[in-house]
């Protein structure tokens, strides 16, 4: 059984930075960072794999959120800069229990074994 906790939410000017923190208990293979807009579908964020180490991205963020694994602290992060109101929902991070690639867990969330409660991320004026 894996419990992930979401933290770091919070209001944010267009322009500003946030981090995320999912605090993880047991044991996956990937983990990966999706987000719900009101209104709108829940889409994949970035997923992330420690061995092989690997990374997705949504075209939407590249370049601008980072996802680390920080194993000693058993927390996985979203850096996000840049943000924009569009980037604004309520964020959760999910894991996958197989050794599969983060590109087809992104994919396909349903897969995705384990979810988190969510943090609201909201990016205005």
């Amino acid at each position: 059984q894996v419990q992930l906790v979401e933290s770091g939410g919070g209001l944010v000017q267009p322009g500003g930075s946030l981090r995320l923190s999912c605090t993880v208990s047991g044991f996956a293979d990937v983990f990966g960072w999706f987000r719900q807009a009101p209104g709108k579908e829940r889409e994949a964020v970035s997923c992330v794999s420690d061995s092989p180490f690997d990374t997705f991205y949504a075209d939407s963020v590249k370049g601008r959120f980072a996802a680390t694994r920080d194993n000693a602290q058993n927390t996985i992060y979203l850096q996000m800069n840049g943000l924009t109101p569009d980037d604004s929902g309520l964020y959760f991070c999910a894991a996958g229990r197989e050794r599969l690639s983060p590109t087809w867990y992104c994919a396909t969330p349903i897969a995705m074994d384990y979810w988190g409660e969510g943090t609201l991320v909201t990016v205005s004026k």
